[in-house]
């Protein structure tokens, strides 16, 4: 028996902005989930690994202590509380979430998966159901490489990552992107034995080549970082799991007791079967959408990492509010404001980064100019003995509008929302100059960068 609802949201993480908002407004709503609430974020990505990476930097501030003169040990890590503090949270909120959709007016939850059988019709468990309006919200998953005996060992993802029941003694990463680079901050603050396996000449490449460049050379002080390698395959090692790998000709092996794939991720058009609906799909499955969120088919939304704008979870509730909007109100329909859409990596160091990088501009033929400033040259910055971190300032070189700022060093996460206001408000560098900035707290070093633009490798 077919089942008819006002509105149909596939995935309960960010979608739950869509059913949420149009159950208060008397609409008959649907909400298809098949895992637990919450979405990605709060069940395997952000959530739990910034806790992880909370006892890391913990850890990272202890065994620095001797910088300032303390001297401090750890006597101890009691891995399973360390687990324990996370997963309970994390699974304690979810069922939260659950509970209350499941309680809430207007809403049908179908805990269950989904997969499209027909022009906006759902395969849910053992109904079928139908809207004229459906928001297509099922994220992603890890993806998987084809290497040769992967399928024969017992290898992990950050899915599995995040709650370990026992901390290994070595691990190997194949990956260098922000999760793997993540992920080895944890475990190896825990003292884990890292080796991170990445096949470019660097790690975390979709930044600034300097801030990634930078970040790579610190990085591989504090962990057996392996770059421009080519895995070639897996295979058992005793207790271990071993990698074979090569550098140009040579090929040579690593061991640890665990390995972890952290090679990016894919979309879940798959799973759901969305071609039987219609919905066009680009590169590797993201689904195509315009400025607002429109599938080609009428009456069917995407957003989130399924739509692969931005991989993110505040561009995934930003999207989620717009389209809900434009779905309920077609005739004032605006388009997601993708501007100074910001995004951090919490790793040791911490990378923040907003617009677009220099790459970028010199791709685009956009004439720009260029500032920095270092966080040991700042009051604040020696206090922390922050020896490595920077902020580069990318602005037009007419204008002083700021196209880009990129952040490497201590709580670049934090410093980075500055200029975010300002690049929101279209404020220019003089914006970040004029304002009064307290002496000597750590955001000096980013009015500092912003008075140090100058020509300088501009096109």
């Amino acid at each position: 028996m077919e089942k008819r609802f006002d509105v149909i949201v596939i995935g309960a993480g960010s979608g739950l902005i869509i059913s949420s908002y149009a159950a208060e407004r008397g609409l008959k709503a649907a909400v298809v989930e098949q895992s637990a609430f919450g979405g990605t974020c709060l069940n395997r990505g952000c959530v739990p690994s910034k806790m992880l990476i909370r006892s890391a930097d913990v850890m990272d501030e202890i065994n620095r202590a001797q910088l300032l003169g303390i001297k401090a040990k750890v006597e101890g890590i009691d891995w399973k509380a360390i687990i324990k503090r996370v997963s309970g949270t994390v699974d304690a909120e979810a069922k939260e979430i659950e509970q209350g959709n499941r309680e809430a007016k207007n809403i049908t939850v179908y805990k269950t998966t989904a997969k499209f059988v027909d022009k906006k019709k759902l395969k849910v468990g053992k109904d079928v159901i139908t809207a004229d309006k459906i928001f297509i919200c099922a994220g992603t998953r890890p993806s998987i490489p084809p290497i040769s005996g992967l399928d024969e060992v017992d290898y992990i993802t950050s899915d599995e990552a995040l709650r370990l029941p026992k901390q290994p003694a070595s691990i190997v990463i194949i990956g260098g992107g922000y999760i793997a680079a993540e992920l080895a901050h944890f475990f190896g603050s825990m003292g884990t034995k890292v080796t991170v396996l990445q096949r470019s000449g660097w790690l975390v490449t979709a930044e600034d080549s300097e801030i990634a460049q930078a970040f790579t050379r610190v990085f591989a002080k504090k962990h057996n970082v392996i770059l421009n390698a080519t895995t070639e395959r897996v295979f058992k090692q005793g207790k271990n799991i071993a990698v074979e790998y090569s550098v140009g000709k040579q090929k040579r092996i690593v061991a640890g007791e665990q390995l972890l794939v952290a090679t990016g991720r894919i979309p879940n058009t798959d799973i759901l079967d969305v071609a039987k609906t219609g919905v066009i799909t680009y590169k590797q499955g993201f689904i195509t959408t315009n400025e607002f969120m429109e599938t080609n088919v009428p009456g069917i939304w995407a957003i989130g990492d399924i739509a692969g704008v931005y991989l993110f979870k505040h561009s995934a509730n930003l999207e989620a509010s717009f389209a809900v909007e434009n779905a309920l109100n077609p005739k004032q329909k605006h388009r997601v404001p993708y501007d100074a859409m910001p995004h951090a990596v919490f790793s040791s160091p911490q990378i923040a980064g907003v617009g677009m990088t220099e790459e970028e501009l010199k791709e685009k033929k956009m004439p720009y100019v260029v500032g920095r400033y270092r966080y040991y040259d700042t009051a604040y910055g020696k206090s922390i003995e922050d020896k490595d971190g920077f902020v580069k300032v990318l602005a037009d070189r007419k204008t002083q509008q700021i196209l880009g700022c990129h952040i490497l060093g201590s709580d670049a996460s934090i410093l980075i929302h500055e200029v975010v206001v300002a690049m929101k408000g279209k404020l220019g560098v003089n914006g970040i100059l004029r304002a009064v900035h307290v002496h000597p707290a750590l955001p000096e070093v980013v009015q500092r960068a912003f008075g140090n633009v100058k020509n300088h490798q501009g096109s």
